[in-house]
């Protein structure tokens, strides 16, 4: 750099063990195969000499095609800029150069929060686009109520590969890798979002669940009619296009149980001879017991199916209430024999709900639940409660007004089904081997799907029986030991 008149700082790192191992499995790849473990940063006091860096470079050493990546005229979403290059280095080595200014590095390495404009005595305009990625994630923030679901929301557009597509004027929008016109759609506005019903990629009418590639110019074709349906949050990959089709999905889930909660509690109301105006009174009384807020809230609660309408009529109407109530003991007797027969059934779950073992229970196929996971269950209507594990994609699309506390019964023997995904080397025996590995542990295989894949490996899911996440861990780290396998992961047991 010196040599050809370029101002700057070279600062050179071997990349961590663990950094290469977290690429060797992410990319299927042994370790042989990893050639960018030597990297090298380019500090620069201005744009014009990043771009000369980057000639010298280029012009000094081969630069491998498909490796350069301009972040400074496309910045990433949340303002990263930088030039990412790879070139085979003066032994043969394949090298990775980062070339960035000062200003960038320093977001970069502290974030956006490291060069306030402010410090420069400059107003911050409402536009600017420094301040663009965190207002979208305050508006984000508003519209989820989870932390956990905000967390999640957030590392999607932390984390993902990027591709640059255009708009019909030539603007560039910057979407993680895999995203769907339904992605753009959002990007530009969140009411083009809302109403997209198809959309043109380079001039040609495609399906919703296409992927976007680099250079693709894409044109949203919107209806008035069109609203989000639950099949789009499995196409879309930003964070504001999943948090926008949730919170819509869930307003439009809350007004239905609006709408049937006031209907089962107007038709329970006026059995006794009153309706919703004239009790409001009795009402509000009733909300206060149960711990609601608001009349509002408790009609919504009848909705969702958390609280009953007996349950409202016994503390606003009392006496209407207990006549009803009142059976002959010996229905009353029928009844308390067939509640001991539901316990009996239901509390092989494993699962205790607010404290209760005699509830329906059934765990979602999406993640498989086990004893240790963390979890959180969703009142079904028909179906009781469903268990999800609490970082479940599935569960977090599901309203938070259905979620109620769940545990596991430390005292419950109930074998779990799981899925185990083992990508391996496709070579005689080592079937044999992992087969063994299971049986060694003490858990049986229920069902497994073995194919093999052009590079000479093999992909296996087994889906087998364990009593908690423990053995589960146990029959992993067991698997991982054999020679061949490269990878060993727990995947969602639903074959869709």
């Amino acid at each position: 750099m010196s040599d050809n008149g370029v101002p700057c700082e070279v600062m050179g790192r071997a990349k961590h063990l663990w950094s290469i191992y977290q690429k060797m499995k992410r990319t299927q790849r042994p370790f042989e195969e990893i050639h960018d473990a030597i990297g090298f940063r380019v500090i620069t006091d201005s744009q014009m000499h990043c771009y000369q860096a980057l000639g010298v470079a280029h012009q000094t050493w081969t630069p491998i095609p498909g490796r350069f990546k301009d972040y400074i005229a496309l910045p990433k979403p949340n303002l990263y800029q930088s030039l990412h290059t790879a070139v085979i280095g003066p032994r043969g080595e394949r090298i990775e150069v980062q070339i960035r200014t000062g200003e960038m590095n320093l977001v970069a390495e502290h974030g956006i929060a490291a060069h306030w404009k402010y410090k420069e005595g400059k107003p911050i305009a409402p536009d600017d686009k420094k301040f663009a990625w965190l207002r979208q994630l305050m508006e984000s923030q508003k519209e989820l109520r989870d932390p956990t679901e905000f967390l999640e929301s957030v590392k999607i557009d932390l984390f993902g590969d990027e591709v640059y597509v255009f708009t019909p004027g030539g603007d560039v929008k910057a979407l993680p890798k895999g995203s769907c016109p339904i992605d753009f759609a959002y990007a530009v506005h969140s009411s083009i979002g809302d109403h997209c019903s198809g959309a043109r990629v380079n001039g040609m009418i495609v399906p919703l669940r296409y992927q976007l590639r680099n250079g693709d110019t894409v044109e949203i074709i919107t209806s008035p009619n069109q609203k989000p349906n639950k099949d789009w949050l499995a196409l879309v990959k930003t964070a504001k296009a999943r948090t926008k089709v949730r919170y819509l999905l869930r307003t439009e889930q809350r007004d239905k149980a609006v709408t049937l909660g006031t209907d089962l509690l107007d038709k329970a109301l006026r059995k006794h001879g009153t309706t919703l105006t004239r009790a409001e009174k009795q009402l509000k009384h009733a909300a206060t017991e149960l711990k609601c807020m608001t009349v509002d809230e408790l009609v919504i609660q009848i909705g969702y199916g958390k609280i009953t309408t007996q349950q409202v009529l016994e503390k606003a109407l009392p006496e209407l209430a207990k006549k009803t109530d009142d059976l002959p003991a010996k229905t009353e007797g029928m009844l308390k024999t067939l509640l001991r027969k539901v316990t009996r059934r239901t509390s092989s779950s494993g699962i205790k709900v607010a404290g209760e073992e005699d509830i329906l229970v059934r765990f979602a196929k999406c993640c498989s639940p086990l004893p240790g996971d963390p979890i959180v269950g969703f009142i079904t209507r028909g179906k009781g409660v469903t268990v999800h594990r609490r970082d479940c994609d599935k569960g977090l699309d599901l309203d938070p007004e259905r979620r109620i506390d769940v545990e596991w019964d430390g005292n419950s023997k109930t074998q779990h089904e799981v899925a185990i995904q083992v990508l391996c080397s496709d070579k005689p025996g080592l079937l044999a081997h992992i087969s063994q590995s299971f049986t060694d542990q003490g858990v049986n295989i229920n069902q497994a799907h073995c194919r093999a894949t052009e590079d000479g490996r093999a992909v296996n899911t087994f889906h087998a029986s364990v009593k908690d996440l423990d053995q589960l861990k146990s029959v992993i780290r067991s698997l991982t030991r054999i020679k061949g396998v490269f990878s060993v992961d727990r995947v969602s047991a639903d074959p869709g």
